[in-house]
């Protein structure tokens, strides 16, 4: 079951085979760590608006914790598939447990959704970037003489300049293991942030001059509630990574893996529950869906946790990188070209290629793009296929192959059905919101 870690690496040598490939080297905390990165990424800024939407903190917490039973089961149910079909990759263990024609059907709907995350993310990056340019560089307004800001603040340069810079060099290696590094860094400035959300509730609601948060009462019907829920899952989404992740760690035992993905979400659901619970009370129902929005521009606190943000957000965007490569060449490569062994240099010049055209192309949309908002909604519910379709169909397809009692296999089924029918709960739920939030 030991596996080598990286985007589609083929398993350690069988008996008789060449011992040329590494061992997994992935520790349980980097696992732990890219876990968080994976799921802690702009949804960390919409959770206070959720509350709000969803009537207060004890509906949106029940319906994190709702969530939170799925969640965990997903990530259960993938780790268990990867080991039973010995597969590196997401799309690999689906089209290994399901057929290929549900493994063809994931791939392309994870390229979809991974190359509209890559969007958005330099979107949130490039709206931090503008944010802390307007903020740091005195335009002449003081003097009365308003002038425009040099070319060298304006969003597309300082976007196009920290892909080259910095995201690019962090998207190229080919192992995932090589993220942990970032990852822990990106892990504190989500901490940061929920730090300095939870401070200015303390200290500064008064300097606000903000009321008391409304009680619950037209936002917390049936309806507000389960249009949450599309946002909260979106938030701990890290189920494309898991695959790879799983991959990647030196102890793949499945009570292992348990307890890794259990710790994972239980650190999230903290920060993300205290995030929404203090921005929410903060500023009630008239909190913005970016929770930083809401603050002053010129607050040096506020200035360092947008900073820090986008620091959060970088770290992010290398894995998805990394995915999508593996996704593209699933899809280009046919029986016979896997067949066909690849030479370092071959795979170094793709891997580059991939990178580079992946960038230059979401880096294009989102500097050309003004709101992508509406089409991310239009997608979002693609994210139900990760974390609750795919891994309740791998369940009953799994069922199929050990030997169970009845009862408990007809319990696994049950399960894997309800999975199956949440998810397209929550993608049509999004679908159809994201098609009214159009038409209006």
């Amino acid at each position: 079951m030991e596996r080598a870690a990286g985007e589609g690496r083929p398993l350690l040598p069988a008996a008789g085979g060449s011992a040329g490939l590494s061992s997994p080297e992935l520790s349980s905390a980097g696992a732990v760590f890219i876990l968080l990165k994976s799921a802690l990424g702009a949804g960390l800024l919409s959770f206070p608006w959720a509350f709000g939407r969803a009537g207060g903190a004890v509906p949106a917490l029940l319906v994190e914790l709702g969530s939170l039973v799925f969640l965990v089961s997903g990530l259960a149910v993938l780790g268990y598939a990867a080991a039973l079909s010995a597969q590196p990759t997401y799309q690999g263990v689906v089209r290994a447990v399901c057929g290929a024609a549900v493994g063809k059907l994931c791939e392309v709907c994870f390229l979809l959704n991974l190359f509209m995350i890559s969007v958005a993310l330099l979107r949130v990056v490039g709206d931090q970037l503008e944010k802390l340019c307007d903020s740091l560089y005195l335009n002449g307004t003081l003097s009365g003489a308003p002038q425009l800001p040099p070319w060298y603040v304006d969003q597309r340069f300082t976007l196009s300049a920290l892909c080259v810079l910095v995201i690019f060099p962090l998207s190229v290696p080919r192992e995932i293991g090589f993220q942990k590094y970032s990852s822990i860094l990106g892990t504190l400035a989500a901490c940061y942030l929920t730090l300095v959300i939870i401070l200015k509730y303390y200290l500064q609601a008064e300097s606000l001059s903000l009321n008391e948060p409304p009680q619950p009462s037209r936002s917390s019907s049936w309806t507000s509630i389960f249009s949450v829920i599309p946002t909260i899952c979106f938030g701990f989404q890290c189920h494309e990574a898991c695959v790879a992740i799983y991959s990647s760690m030196r102890n793949q035992s499945f009570s292992h893996w348990i307890a890794v993905s259990v710790l994972s979400m239980l650190i999230c659901l903290l920060i993300y529950s205290l995030t929404g619970l203090y921005g929410y009370l903060t500023f009630g129902e008239a909190v913005a869906s970016d929770v930083l929005m809401s603050y002053p521009g010129n607050d040096p606190v506020v200035i360092i946790a947008r900073l820090l943000f986008g620091v959060s957000i970088v770290t992010i965007y290398p894995i998805v990188v990394l995915l999508g490569r593996s996704v593209v060449k699933d899809l280009w490569a046919t029986p016979k070209r896997r067949a066909v062994a690849v030479s370092e240099a071959h795979e170094r010049c793709s891997r580059v290629a991939l990178t580079v055209t992946w960038m230059a192309a979401t880096l294009g949309i989102a500097l050309f793009v003004p709101d992508i908002g509406k089409v991310i909604e239009l997608i979002g519910g693609i994210s139900a296929f990760f974390i609750f379709i795919f891994p309740g169909l791998c369940l009953v397809c799994m069922t199929g192959t050990c030997s169970l009692g009845p009862r408990k296999r007809a319990a696994l089924i049950a399960w894997g059905v309800l999975s199956v029918l949440g998810g397209a709960f929550v993608c049509g739920q999004s679908a159809a919101l994201a098609v009214l939030g159009l038409l209006r």
